[in-house]
């Protein structure tokens, strides 16, 4: 897809977080507060990027997992607003996610900052 089409898919707020890498407000999100049981999906491509059985309460106002499904983020470095971050992008379609830090916890000690913008939602039913 091309900007374009990423524009008639998502609202002005999503697009401006997934392709030009926004951050949207913190605890404003609808998956910051959100403990369903399922896989968070980029809202873009709709391909899977973490399942919510890694989502944890931060505390930071973005939802956080200390894990992705293998292969489905890429990392980036990130210099921008004088800080050096580590930017993470869908690996298929390169929409910004939100950045990830070493200050998660166990087992990985990483902490996947993401904007809610950025996801979409697949239940799972435990039925």
């Amino acid at each position: 897809m091309n900007n374009d089409q990423y524009k008639m898919k998502l609202s002005p707020e999503a697009f401006n977080v997934c392709r030009l890498a926004a951050t949207e407000r913190p605890f404003t999100g609808i998956y910051n507060d959100h403990w369903k049981t399922g896989t968070y999906l980029c809202a873009c491509c709709d391909k899977p990027l973490f399942l919510s059985s890694c989502k944890f309460d931060s505390g930071c106002g973005w939802p956080s997992f200390f894990a992705a499904i293998e292969s489905t983020v890429s990392y980036v470095e990130d210099n921008n607003h004088s800080m050096q971050r580590i930017e993470i992008q869908c690996q298929h379609c390169q929409s910004h996610l939100g950045h990830v830090f070493e200050d998660g916890p166990k087992p990985t000690g990483k902490r996947y900052c993401v904007n809610s913008l950025s996801l979409s939602f697949q239940h799972t039913d435990n039925a």
